[in-house]
């Protein structure tokens, strides 16, 4: 079942020390700015809950995890102000799970594209399905993936990153990125993927929080500069967002 509401939905279950949090728009599961400014808030809120200690960020459906920003909201922008405020969406949401002192545990069950693969390599620990293809497609229509870039790269290296920004039409597969180190396991199935992903939450909820907080800090150790360097991003995908060249290529996106 997945949500019509076209601001998105955000629901937590928190049962057992494990916090899941699920995201879902009728856009295969893109994020407006309304959604990312609540899944940042949420996340804040949980890494401050006594009562959870692993955070498991899955999306509604069984199809596309995420398909990134709202092509909606990126047409509408008309200056660098808006532009900034577009792109700062995912910069907070990324600061947000880094600074975050619990665990966060992705599921990603289908394809995911652009700001959901930043997404994607935000999380600690990745469980996905065959199905769970990736592409980073903002070079072709004019801007860059320059706001989820450093995640991307800290997970899956600077070569990883030319190849799917440079080749952005291209799909790749959910072994590729297994290789890449963006998914830490891949399954047949979604079944298959939450039984396992059960397990794994069930044992990281038993473990000693003050452990994992501490593990947290030495996975995320040296990108303490990403509160200013991410906004620093925003703004020049926003500059991108305003040029001859971008807004040609979204017209085709415009309703």
């Amino acid at each position: 079942m997945t949500t019509d509401r076209t601001n998105g939905s955000l629901y937590t279950r928190i049962e057992n020390r494990i916090a899941t949090v699920e995201f879902g728009h009728p856009a295969s599961n893109s994020f407006v700015s309304e959604l990312l400014a609540r899944l940042a808030k949420e996340l804040v809120a949980l890494g401050e809950n006594n009562e959870v200690s692993v955070i498991v960020l899955k999306s509604e459906g069984e199809r596309a995890f995420c398909a990134g920003a709202s092509f909606d909201e990126l047409v509408a922008v008309s200056n660098l102000e808006e532009g900034k405020q577009f792109f700062s969406g995912f910069a907070h949401v990324i600061n947000a799970m880094r600074k975050c002192p619990k665990p966060i545990i992705g599921r990603v069950q289908g394809k995911t594209v652009g700001g959901g693969v930043g997404l994607a390599s935000a999380c600690d620990y990745v469980h996905a399905t065959e199905a769970a293809a990736i592409k980073l497609s903002e070079i072709s229509i004019g801007i860059g993936p320059f706001v989820i870039a450093p995640a991307v790269e800290r997970k899956m290296g600077k070569a990883a990153l030319a190849e799917l920004t440079l080749y952005p039409t291209e799909w790749k597969n959910a072994y590729w990125a297994k290789e890449q180190g963006l998914y830490a396991k891949v399954y047949g199935s979604i079944s298959e993927m939450d039984k396992e992903l059960d397990i794994h939450l069930q044992k990281l909820a038993s473990y000693n929080p003050e452990a994992l907080a501490e593990m947290k800090k030495v996975l995320w150790q040296g990108t303490e500069h990403w509160d200013d360097l991410l906004l620093v991003r925003a703004e020049a995908s926003g500059r991108l967002a305003l040029s001859p060249d971008t807004k040609k290529a979204l017209e085709k996106f415009k309703k």
